[in-house]
């Protein structure tokens, strides 16, 4: 097995394609980023010879808290992808349809660049998160972000997408026990912790029933 397959082999029971297919497909999508990485910040630069464990293993952990009646994602603040662009990428062919908002004009160049040439099921959005809602996606299964803000912060831009079937699934670090009691001053949620695969001070944060706080 080639190093790259190797990196995301722990999630092969998930994907929709063989290990090889995949990893293919992801090492066309590093190759674009160190390409418009030379003009636009798309990772840190520590990191981007690290990609494959930083920041497509990171993603793809995500896949472990899908559901097979999930059919919409929406990705807030993606950035250069991370983590809807890897997830797009392990679920090709699948019928689930990503939707990734990003404002910066060069990032969602990239990253409809990306969707075109891997063939993805992805829809970029060119605004701020706090600028969509569930009236314009339709009915939204999972909501995801990395890097993005802070808890509270999440949870106002993705209060507008839940339904009552909703999950948000957002990447953590040490800090996010105390992110959560923070939270919990404004916002009900139900929220499960899960160490992270890849990072020993992260976690995964699912949360559901989220709704803002009586007062």
């Amino acid at each position: 097995m080639q190093e790259h397959e190797q990196a995301i082999s722990a999630y092969a029971e998930y994907l929709s394609r063989p290990v090889y297919e995949v990893a293919a497909d992801l090492e066309s999508y590093a190759r674009l980023l160190r390409k418009w990485q030379k003009v636009q910040n798309l990772v840190s630069r520590e990191t981007l010879d690290a990609v494959w464990t930083r920041h497509f293993a990171d993603s793809l952990q995500v896949l472990k808290l899908l559901r097979p009646t999930d059919r919409l994602i929406v990705d807030m603040g993606s950035g250069g992808g991370f983590p809807a662009l890897p997830l797009a990428i392990a679920l090709k062919g699948v019928l689930v349809k990503f939707v990734l908002v990003e404002p910066n004009g060069r990032k969602v160049s990239f990253l409809r660049t990306v969707a075109r040439e891997l063939g993805l099921a992805v829809t970029v959005e060119s605004r701020r998160s706090n600028e969509l809602d569930s009236r314009e996606t339709g009915a939204v299964d999972v909501i995801t972000a990395r890097a993005l803000a802070s808890l509270n912060e999440l949870c106002a831009m993705a209060r507008p997408l839940f339904g009552p079937q909703t999950r948000a699934i957002f990447h953590k670090g040490r800090e996010h026990l105390e992110e959560l009691a923070e939270s919990r001053l404004v916002w009900d949620h139900d929220v499960v912790i899960l160490p992270s695969d890849t990072d020993p001070n992260g976690v995964l944060l699912e949360l559901s029933n989220l709704s803002l706080k009586n007062r």
